[in-house]
């Protein structure tokens, strides 16, 4: 059982060693209502102190300042620290190359992350959002140029098409270039539609899953209600607004987070401990990124590795936020699988 920050899982196909929760700086230089870097540097020097290692940003953060933030506070403990972060978000207004995920994009991304953080190199970076534009060769033949010079050391993938990734893997290995290791998608108990293909997928091919957002931005924590529903989005400044504007406030979440709090009761702990741990049991989660704004949220979601589940509790969180089957699941993982196997029991390949 996982129950503390130095109990290291491999990342994906590599040989890399990462804490199974990783410390997300979404919020880090964030103006309004983010961390701000006194508190960063708090939160990672708690988070290094307790064994963790794994730390995710993205040049697109506060326009580059979490970048900036995150070199500063590791200025004398970079080594010891697995740092990703991400290129493909627009970072000059009105320039067309200054985002996507073709090869320029990518290099003057990875100059620029570089210099903000300080460092020689970056250990993972990740294709941030798909552009459906770029060609995939010339995406991954691209992370391989960097991967040889040293400028990364391993490729990752977030928010793109589970046929495209893993039509990327396969070129990659028939290539001989650099596979990709890491897949960041949302995951958490009110979006578990990725169970359907990513997951499998994910496992098939040979990527770590690092969800994101697994406390639905906080909905799962159990700090809003059914009122909070009537409200209305005024500027998107707030979480609660953007929560509401991007769909994870609904009355559906609610009830799951309900459920999520009646665990919590039983178990003695704290909703956001139920929400991250479970996401800890599927089996293609190498490392969850969880995204606190403050050192007593970073301290509360930690302690979702002493989390422990009963059977009972567990049914009753996969029935709550239940997802509906699609084709083609709908025929070959129901008893019409029959027809293939001639109502022959083989056992499925583990």
């Amino acid at each position: 059982m996982i129950n503390s920050l130095d109990h290291y899982r491999l990342l994906g196909r590599s040989g890399l060693r990462v804490s199974p929760m990783s410390l997300g700086t979404m919020t880090f230089g964030m103006a309004g209502w983010g961390t701000d870097s006194a508190e960063a540097d708090r939160m990672v020097g708690a988070y290094l102190d307790a064994g963790g290692n794994f730390i995710d940003t993205a040049n697109f953060y506060a326009g580059g300042e979490s970048e900036r933030m995150l070199g500063n506070i590791l200025a004398q403990r970079r080594s010891s620290v697995v740092i990703s972060s991400k290129y493909s978000l627009s970072m000059v207004k009105g320039d067309p190359n200054a985002a996507g995920n073709h090869r320029k994009n990518m290099v003057q991304s990875i100059e620029a992350t570089l210099t903000r953080l300080n460092t020689d190199y970056l250990d993972l970076l990740y294709l941030h959002l798909w552009d459906n534009r770029t060609p995939v060769e010339e995406i991954l033949r691209a992370f391989d140029d960097l991967v040889r010079s040293g400028k990364i050391l391993y490729a990752g993938i977030s928010d793109t098409p589970a046929w495209q990734i893993s039509r990327m893997q396969a070129i990659a290995d028939l290539r001989g270039w650099a596979p990709l290791v890491a897949l960041q998608i949302p995951y958490n108990l009110t979006e578990r539609t990725v169970e359907r293909e990513f997951m499998p997928m994910a496992q098939e091919m040979g990527l770590g899953v690092m969800p994101w957002s697994p406390l639905a931005g906080g909905v799962l924590s159990g700090k809003y209600s059914h009122a909070d529903l009537d409200t209305k989005a005024a500027d998107y400044s707030s979480r609660k607004d953007i929560n509401k504007a991007t769909g994870r406030l609904t009355a559906r979440a609610l009830d799951i987070a309900a459920v999520v709090g009646e665990v919590a009761a039983e178990l003695r702990c704290e909703s956001a401990q139920v929400a991250l741990a479970w996401t800890l049991q599927n089996p293609a989660v190498t490392s969850p990124v969880i995204g606190a704004r403050t050192m007593s949220q970073l301290q509360s979601n930690l302690g979702a590795l002493k989390v422990e589940f009963s059977a009972d509790q567990l049914s009753r969180l996969h029935e709550v936020s239940r997802v509906d089957t699609v084709f083609p699941h709908t025929m070959i993982d129901t008893d019409t699988g029959n027809m293939m196997l001639g109502n022959i029991n083989v056992e499925a390949r583990r």
